[in-house]
């Protein structure tokens, strides 16, 4: 990491080309609007967040969902609503459909 620097790779979308593959380019006003994209190492889009430019997005949110996919692609288990590392998972299947309530109570 560079002195006063940030520990990850930062580019520019200049002319939006970038911005125009995600669909957040707006073009009226030249600039990409708030957008975020989780891509698993497969290239695949698993989650993506769009915001207008007068709301943020949430770091924390961020950081709990990509340790969700982590979980997931390294297990197979699934999240529930509201999970949070740590939390309770379940393994998907034909016995689960109709009766996550009886496996799982919210955190």
């Amino acid at each position: 990491m560079v002195e006063g620097g940030v520990p990850y790779p930062m580019l520019s979308d200049q002319g939006g080309g970038i911005g125009t593959l995600y669909g957040v380019y707006d073009e009226e006003a030249g600039v990409d609007i708030r957008g975020r994209f989780i891509i698993d190492p497969d290239g695949v889009i698993q989650a993506m967040e769009v915001l207008t430019p007068p709301v943020g997005r949430s770091p924390d949110e961020l950081i709990r969902q990509v340790k969700a996919f982590q979980h997931v692609r390294a297990t197979g288990e699934v999240m529930p609503s509201g999970w949070t590392p740590g939390g309770t998972t379940l393994t998907p299947g034909d016995n689960l459909v109709g009766n996550v309530w009886k496996v799982w109570k919210p955190q």
